[in-house]
């Protein structure tokens, strides 16, 4: 394919292997002579101190007096070996004196190493002329000098000898004994050992070049067997196929690849025996939106329960006042009143059953703000005081100090007034309602208990719904609809915090939760 991670993956090893190549061959042709040069003049320093060295060895062996014949003979095999491994002409006079005409056939002299009777006229000429120029400071048409370092006792030098058109990296120097050190070492050797190095470099790179594309090849048909192994294995999950796995044997990303592939197609096959699962669901849905249907149904002939007795106490009391059937004030003020005590009841549930819509379906933004729950709590006490004597209530509820909650003041006030109420209106026995705030991490729970019968255990879970009633006849005696709960449901659940009932021996504690933290 053209875009094949195969051939991306050889071009991308085959580019590497070329720069590399490449960089190897700039960094040879451009800086290799410079090292060479550099280490040159390091190994020059360091023959040098070698060649210093060996000559207080001899002043030692001297001092020591043992045979001259064998000090001359390791001296001399020292020094060769000292110029043999480091390809340099080493040359070591014993003693000078020199005049502006220097000629080493008639100045005192005399080579201490090599022996003279070694060195032919012809490189006696040649050293006449080079210990000249650096004693002498004097240049000729025949060399060109570069110094290249300097130190104490010594100078190295890059010459170009016009004669051998060659260049060469020399030291002249002064031992601590006295004795001239003049070091040569040719430096065109270099030059072309760089030139060779670069031809074999070339040859090596077109080789290891090839070499690479053939291996790249083999490594990347490596990586992408693997990687068509799992898009077959894709496809086939594409058609529900979740038989096949991939058989993961190493640990590398393509084995995480595998693994996951393979942990796919399992939740996969979950996944669709979930959906099998919510289908049937679905259909037991449409069963229980029937039921909801019948539910409605329900619901409105509870409201028209629930408003049909207030109306037709409305319309006799109104038919008998209309009618004059008591012509006594005293009889008229009563049925007045009736009809007013109705009609408050009919508006009230009215009221609470389109607060209950709002809420139940978001029209009621819930505002969320700070506030003292305790402040709260007195003030829904305080405003239902008389209620509290007229039921003779003992009211416990001692906590004075701020708790701040995050909430819907006004909601969360319904809820309170709710919960005393429903409280007042069920108290039995020692007539106790403890109203109690128990601080959490990030949270505070708020619960409301009154003596009294415990709610019946298959009535507690009910008792949010509208309109439920436990006792329909205590409901009707105090004027209840069975919807102060339902709204105490929707607003918290509008808050998206908990509230529930629980019973007790001797009565039933209502709870609800508020952040304490934004």
């Amino acid at each position: 394919m053209k875009y094949s991670i195969r051939y991306k993956i050889t071009g991308l090893i085959t580019i590497l292997i070329i720069a590399v190549v490449f960089l190897c061959w700039v960094m040879n042709k451009g800086f290799l002579a410079d090292y060479y040069q550099y280490s040159k003049i390091k190994i020059l320093g360091d023959t040098f101190t070698s060649v210093q060295d060996i000559y207080k060895t001899v002043e030692m062996e001297y001092e020591n007096q043992k045979d001259e014949s064998e000090i001359f003979e390791n001296k001399n095999l020292a020094l060769e070996r000292l110029g043999t491994n480091g390809n340099i002409n080493v040359y070591v006079f014993r003693s000078y004196y020199y005049t502006e005409y220097f000629d080493m056939t008639k100045a005192n002299l005399t080579l201490d190493y090599p022996v003279s009777q070694s060195v032919i006229d012809q490189q006696r000429e040649q050293l006449s002329e080079r210990v000249g120029t650096y004693l002498l400071n004097r240049k000729n048409n025949r060399s060109v000098m570069k110094e290249l370092s300097t130190s104490k006792n010594y100078g190295i030098y890059k010459i170009y000898d016009e004669r051998m058109e060659s260049y060469y990296i020399e030291l002249f120097g002064v031992l601590d004994n006295g004795y001239i050190i003049y070091l040569r070492s040719n430096f065109e050797s270099m030059q072309e050992s760089v030139r060779i190095a670069n031809k074999f470099l070339a040859y090596v790179g077109i080789i290891g070049t090839l070499m690479g594309i053939i291996v790249a090849m083999f490594v990347s048909k490596s990586f992408t067997r693997p990687i068509h192994q799992l898009s077959g294995i894709a496809k086939k999950m594409a058609k529900l196929d979740f038989d096949v796995k991939y058989t993961v044997t190493t640990k590398d990303e393509i084995g995480e690849l595998g693994t996951s592939i393979n942990t796919l197609s399992e939740k996969l096959e979950e996944t669709i025996s979930e959906l099998k699962n919510a289908n049937n669901e679905l259909k037991s849905d449409i069963q229980n939106k029937i039921q909801i249907d019948e539910m409605r149904k329900e619901f409105l002939s509870n409201v028209t329960h629930e408003l049909k007795t207030p109306i037709a106490l409305i319309q006799g009391y109104a038919e008998g006042l209309l009618d004059n059937i008591n012509e006594d004030e005293e009889s008229r003020n009563f049925y007045c009143e009736v009809i007013i005590d109705e009609a408050s009841k009919m508006n009230n549930m009215v009221k609470r059953l389109l607060s209950l819509n709002q809420i139940e379906f978001g029209k009621n933004q819930v505002n969320i703000e700070r506030f003292d729950i305790v402040a709260l709590i007195h003030g829904a006490l305080n405003s239902t005081n008389i209620l509290i004597q007229k039921k003779e209530a003992k009211v416990q509820f001692a906590l004075t100090e701020p708790i701040d909650v995050w909430a819907d003041e006004y909601m969360i006030e319904e809820v309170v007034t709710n919960y005393i109420s429903n409280a007042l209106n069920h108290l039995d026995y020692d007539k106790i309602i403890d109203i109690k705030i128990e601080q959490k991490i990030d949270c505070v729970r708020v619960s409301v208990f009154n003596t009294g019968d415990p709610i019946p255990s298959e009535d507690i879970d009910k008792i949010w719904i509208k309109f439920y009633k436990v006792d329909k006849a205590r409901t009707r005696e105090y004027g209840g609809n069975g919807i102060g709960l339902s709204i105490v449901k929707a607003i918290m659940s509008s808050h998206n915090r908990a509230c529930g009932v629980i019973n007790h021996d001797n009565g039933v504690e209502f709870w609800f939760e508020l952040d304490t933290k934004i």
